[in-house]
């Protein structure tokens, strides 16, 4: 048992050294965007809703999307979104160009979306995800953001395993779960590293696995057939199409209204655009599921507004649910601001766990090699 203490020590060692400065990097970059999306609409509260009187009577989804092709005809939009929210404005994406706000009633630009804020963020995640490397570099990023949180996975698991004492009593345990006044140097490292490890390794466990199972497709895959649930096949590809000329859809009121019946406690709406052989898909936020991000798609017939498909999120597999539970407990959305501020916790724990960490590794190193002999040092 001693020598296998010894070893995962080492391992724990290693691997903290080894992938230290991307898990630093993703954890301070993770840290940052943990209130992302609140950021995003406090930067665009004031273009999200109209002050117009409810009681006026509302623009049909049509007349919305004319709007943006007369102010913006050159404009692509990729979807557009509404929420059941009062005064909420309409939501259209125009993918690299931003996102308009319009107004309800009028049909009016609000305004758009705050770039600066966006791209600023985004700059944040891909540093997150591809330690800001892009284009044909992007795919090596990935695969080095996902070795660095495998083993920043094994290192909370691990970390575990090292701090548990050996003789497990309160007199034990008291000094390694709180931070001590007073210390310095290494004692204040190894104190602050066992501490934050003890509040957040948990946490920590939790995120970086989560991580796994979006970065890889291995992962992905193992998560289907552990549930029981049929794994789906990847598309190959193919040829690339020829890009086409873009429409704007000529009567969405018939599909809209399919959607808005479809549930009658729907909290949003989005249509995915442009139509594509007449139809109509749509992503509907439900507001039943225990699960705040779970969504339903319908597909209607462009041209008869009948349903030609509907998926609710209840009736998926569990495989597919829980896929989205874990994409929303890597940024702790899942809980709400609990669960977001419980993350900015951890990944600052975690940044500080790798400056420790690595403080003393390096100290350890610098000891023998100016000692060589000094014999091993035993593992606490």
């Amino acid at each position: 048992m001693k020598l296998f203490r010894e070893c995962v020590f080492w391992l724990h060692l290693a691997c903290g050294v080894a992938g230290g400065i991307v898990i630093f990097t993703m954890c301070v970059t993770g840290a940052l965007l943990s209130f992302e999306r609140q950021m995003i609409e406090f930067s665009e509260r004031d273009a999200r809703y109209t002050s117009a009187d409810e009681k006026a009577d509302r623009l049909m989804p049509q007349q919305i999307i004319d709007k943006v092709k007369k102010q913006r005809p050159e404009a692509k939009p990729s979807s557009m979104a509404i929420t059941s929210e009062p005064n909420a404005a309409w939501e259209v994406n125009l993918g690299p160009e931003g996102r308009l706000f319009l107004d309800p009633f009028t049909g009016g630009v609000l305004g758009e979306s705050n770039k600066g804020v966006r791209s600023t963020l985004s700059e944040i995640r891909n540093w997150h995800r591809y330690i800001a490397l892009s284009g044909d570099q992007r795919p090596i990023g990935k695969a080095v953001t996902g070795a660095s949180n495998l083993l920043f996975l094994f290192l909370a698991v691990s970390g575990i395993y090292i701090w548990f004492p050996r003789n497990l009593s309160w007199k034990t345990v008291k000094p390694v779960i709180w931070f001590r006044r007073g210390a310095r140097g290494k004692a204040r490292n190894f104190n602050w590293h066992n501490t934050i490890g003890f509040w957040t390794s948990i946490f920590l466990i939790v995120f970086t696995l989560t991580a796994t199972i979006i970065s890889y497709q291995w992962a992905s895959n193992l998560l289907y057939t552990l549930t029981g649930s049929e794994v789906p096949v990847r598309s190959s590809g193919g040829q690339p199409q020829a890009e086409k000329t873009y429409e704007f859809p000529q009567n969405i009121d018939t599909s809209w209204e399919a959607a808005t019946l479809r549930s009658s406690s729907w909290k949003s709406i989005s249509l995915r655009l442009p139509l594509e052989n007449d139809a109509a898909v749509f992503t509907i936020d439900e507001g039943i599921y225990w699960n705040i991000f779970g969504r339903s798609t319908l597909t209607v017939n462009a041209e008869t507004g009948a349903a030609a498909k509907w998926e609710p999120y209840g009736e998926r597999n569990a495989a597919q649910q829980m896929r989205t539970w874990f994409r929303f407990t890597h940024t702790g959305e899942t809980f709400g601001v609990i669960g977001q501020f419980i993350g900015f916790i951890a990944c600052i724990g975690g940044a500080f766990l790798v400056y420790t960490g690595l403080s003393l590794a390096f100290r350890r190193l610098s000891v023998r090699l100016r000692n060589p002999r000094l014999s091993q040092n035993r593992v606490r």
